[in-house]
């Protein structure tokens, strides 16, 4: 499963790999300095770390809501951030035209979970040569990103991974079924577990998402317990006045605590 992504060919088969970062790039200081501190804990217990972070963030739940510094700009950070530490680096595209754009700047394009089924963009992606990170939509079974991989893998690329972010069965809240983790290994990528956006509470009467962050290290042992490959989780010095998801995000400071009990489990159960 792993083979086929170039950052993750030496993977320990005691261990994961961890995408992480701010929700979306603010300005041109705090990625450094997240980017710094994660992949110091990752080298500590040998875990291969992918910087994360969106140039721009098309969903919103409100018109006044942050999206971005300018995508260009915030491409070009996440290059920084690339070159600095030696680390890939992932964002998200939201339509066709960005893949190559984005695909210029990282390593990995990430498609979001609503726009999964979205065909012109899983192709396009596909023929960037990237490695294409699918997100799970919120409204699919695991057994149903079969067809999404089918897209990509038909379009001719086989660097593909999946990530589960929980399913939606009631208004303004969100279930992981872990059931989903193995389901998704079955079609030979790796699956990914995000432990944070899994615990969004979306479209809050406020117009700004909640979360319950209380509950991200619940959701990263199961995973691992799981058999999930990687962890995607969203991390911030300062939640509470990050410019996006800060309701759900862990705090940088929890980080080390979090990956050395995961580690545990993966050590335990391998």
């Amino acid at each position: 499963m792993i083979k086929n992504i170039p950052f993750l060919k030496h993977l320990r088969s005691d261990r994961f790999f961890l995408l992480a970062g701010p929700c979306v790039i603010e300005n041109d200081t705090n990625p450094f300095q997240i980017a710094e501190e994660l992949l110091n804990i990752c080298q500590a217990v040998d875990l291969p770390l992918v910087f994360k972070g969106s140039y721009r963030k098309a969903n919103r739940t409100r018109l006044d809501s942050f999206s971005g510094i300018g995508d260009l700009k915030a491409l070009r950070i996440l290059r920084r951030v690339s070159e600095t530490f030696q680390i890939p680096v992932v964002t998200d595209i939201h339509q066709p035209d960005e893949a190559q754009m984005a695909a210029e700047f990282v390593d990995v394009l990430q498609i979001p979970a609503f726009l999964c089924r979205q065909t012109d963009l899983l192709v396009a992606a596909a023929n960037t040569g990237k490695t294409v990170n699918i997100k799970k939509g919120q409204f699919l079974s695991g057994s149903a990103m079969k067809f999404a991989v089918d897209k990509v893998v038909q379009s001719g690329s086989d660097k593909i991974m999946l990530t589960d972010r929980g399913n939606m069965f009631g208004y303004n809240d969100l279930v992981v079924d872990f059931r989903n983790i193995p389901e998704m290994q079955k079609f030979g990528v790796p699956v990914i577990m995000d432990i944070t956006h899994s615990l969004q509470q979306p479209n809050q009467g406020s117009g700004v998402t909640g979360g319950q962050p209380q509950m991200i290290g619940i959701i990263g042992s199961s995973a691992i317990a799981s058999g999930a490959d990687g962890i995607f989780l969203e991390t911030h010095p300062d939640p509470a006045s990050a410019l996006s998801d800060g309701a759900n995000m862990l705090h940088l400071s929890k980080v080390n605590e979090l990956i050395s009990r995961l580690v545990r489990i993966k050590e335990a159960i391998s």
